[in-house]
């Protein structure tokens, strides 16, 4: 398929700012994919659609606050630093962004805070990316912990706005256990201790995996032949444990839910030779478009994603083209709220 296919208008409204005031007061499109039908409910109601013995595999990764501002040395320039990901522990070496990078050359040195850290510029690795190491005398839990002073939870630049203290908590599913994503596993957000407790008297399971998000997932398509995109690698793990509950509901026939795109990545990128699941970690590249053969799932839940976007395509891949375009075209009439503090969408 072509990247323009994936084009529809996005009002600016329909992108929502802030999150509803309970989680599980977001609305929920359910996609029937056998018949077409397609209803509109709330997100408590996802309960209903489950019966005991199937399960909902979770991304329990933990966001961090990835944004930090620091001034250059000598210049005094603020500058934007977005860390992406640890490189090497002991010598606090980072992937990050830079904003100006213009500015922003090897050699140079940041301040952060009152200048208790500091950061040096090793590399270039992209047009706006560097490579930097931080100066820090103390040891992992002091750093973490001046990270977690110092940063910013990490809002995409889409909200058009500064993040703000309830974030902190907002922005983290109730499922976050593994610190190391810069964005959240939206579809998780909707998730409240009291629909995990429904779902636990109904015989349904809750099982982690754990993919850490990166910004490469949110990374626009520029390429209009879609097998030419390459996706940023992310860090993932499926664990034994969860392997062998989806291994038993798949021997049951029952119902595997994806909860979120990080989620089916991770999974769809752990099948065994027998389309079974396995115990698997490392980095994936997976890009999941239309058509795609899934293994493993018979449902998912997403977020309503930009146009042209990876996140819209796999949902295209698993609902189908045709239908999940249709019901896109019906969340902007029926004006559902997208991206990450957004509505929710359940394919079936």
């Amino acid at each position: 398929m072509k990247l323009s296919e994936f084009k529809f208008t996005l009002p600016d409204k329909l992108i929502a700012q802030y999150p509803t005031e309970n989680r599980d007061e977001s609305r929920l499109m359910v996609i029937h994919k056998d018949t077409g039908k397609i209803e509109h409910k709330v997100f408590r109601d996802i309960v209903d659609y489950y019966d005991e013995g199937d399960v909902f595999v979770v991304n329990d990764t933990k966001v961090f606050p990835a944004r930090l501002y620091g001034n250059k040395e000598k210049t005094g320039a603020k500058i934007e630093v977005f860390l992406l990901r640890e490189l090497n522990r002991e010598s606090h070496l980072w992937d990050v962004l830079v904003d100006p990078a213009r500015k922003i050359r090897v050699g140079n040195k940041l301040y952060f805070g009152d200048g208790n850290l500091v950061a040096e510029v090793i590399d270039n690795t992209t047009s706006r990316g560097r490579t930097i190491r931080f100066l820090f005398d103390g040891d992992d839990a002091e750093f973490y912990k001046t990270i977690d002073e110092l940063g910013e939870t990490p809002l995409p630049k889409d909200l058009n706005r500064d993040a703000e203290d309830s974030d902190r908590e907002r922005f983290q599913t109730i499922f976050a256990d593994k610190k190391g994503a810069v964005a959240a596993p939206t579809a998780g957000l909707h998730f409240t201790p009291q629909i995990a407790k429904r779902l636990e008297i109904k015989g349904i399971d809750i099982s982690p995996v754990t993919l850490h998000v990166g910004l490469g997932t949110f990374r626009e398509v520029d390429v209009e032949d879609l097998t030419k995109h390459k996706m940023d690698s992310e860090n993932f793990q499926v664990p034994q444990p969860t392997v062998d509950i989806v291994n038993r509901v798949l021997s049951e026939k029952k119902n595997v839910c994806a909860v979120g795109t990080t989620v089916m990545r991770a999974l769809e990128t752990s099948v065994s030779a027998s389309n079974l699941l396995k115990a698997n970690e490392g980095w994936t590249d997976k890009f999941i478009f239309p058509p795609y053969d899934f293994k493993i799932c018979r449902s998912l839940i997403t977020n309503f994603h930009k146009p042209q976007s990876t996140l819209m395509m796999m949902a295209a891949a698993f609902g189908g083209y045709e239908l999940v375009m249709q019901a896109y075209e019906e969340a902007v009439k029926e004006e559902y709220r997208f991206l990450t503090y957004g509505d929710a969408m359940l394919i079936i």
